[in-house]
């Protein structure tokens, strides 16, 4: 059993490649529980690659991640690939991915799409999953969507049903890849609203955004990372507040004053 005080992830030695890129060159943190976590950085410096790390949706070359008890070490899996679905399906299990894009399926309901994991991955009763279901749409401000079709929504809406289907796993930890990015700058306000009322009701959270004033935010952690390293590590006072390293003054400077 895992310490509760212990951090409810935590990172070792992350690697990977493709080819010959280094993607990502032994990452190491930790996460505590109720925390939330934003990666910063520009593209290509591994931010996404560590989040699907994290749910397994990209395999390691190397390091070892745990979350809650479960535990993986990707530089010594098995030899069988059953053992390895196994292992990995776990760990997987832990967390749940909202992505850049929403990934609903288009001919189910709104409250379809959000049963469809708990009832089809994780086999639970289809009447708690509907509870559980209706209970977070009303969470995420959709209650009265939950009979129409996602191409009945907004964007926004949309990504707010996509976090609602991560939240029904009920997962230890809540990943978000750049949950904004692919939606119209006025409805970006209503999806990063629901993110920082996760944070206060103390879901765990790892989130990759370009949205730096939302990271001073809600961020307990910020980890800003270059060509696959963690450049910089603190509050987000501290990195975006008062970074220390060139680099991180730099990538904040292009965001925040690109002129």
């Amino acid at each position: 059993m895992t310490d509760p005080t212990a951090p409810l992830v935590d990172v070792r030695g992350l690697a990977k490649a493709f080819g010959d890129n280094h993607v990502l060159r032994g990452v190491d943190f930790a996460v505590d529980r109720g925390t939330t976590t934003v990666l910063l950085g520009p593209s290509g410096s591994g931010k996404t690659t560590v989040l699907r790390s994290l749910n397994v949706l990209e395999t390691p070359d190397a390091g070892v991640v745990r979350i809650g008890d479960v535990e993986v070490d990707f530089g010594s899996l098995p030899q069988r690939r059953r053992d390895v679905r196994e292992r990995t399906a776990r760990l997987r299990a832990q967390s749940g991915m909202v992505f850049q894009s929403h990934n609903l399926f288009p001919h189910k309901t709104v409250l379809e799409n959000v049963i469809e994991g708990p009832v089809q991955v994780q086999g639970r009763p289809n009447d708690e999953a509907v509870a559980d279901a209706r209970e977070l749409l009303e969470q995420v401000g959709l209650a009265e969507k939950a009979d129409q079709h996602p191409f009945e929504l907004s964007g926004g809406q949309q990504q707010r049903v996509g976090i609602a289907r991560a939240l029904a796993l009920r997962p230890k930890v809540v990943l978000f890849d750049e949950p904004t990015s692919a939606l119209d700058p006025e409805l970006v306000g209503e999806v990063l609203a629901v993110i920082k009322d996760l944070a206060t009701q103390g879901w765990t959270t790892v989130i990759v955004t370009h949205e730096i004033r939302f990271a001073e935010q809600v961020a307990d952690q910020v980890l800003f990372l270059d060509e696959g390293v963690i450049v910089e590590r603190g509050s987000s006072a501290q990195v975006i507040g008062d970074p220390t390293q060139e680099r991180t003054r730099q990538f904040l400077q292009r965001i925040l004053d690109p002129g």
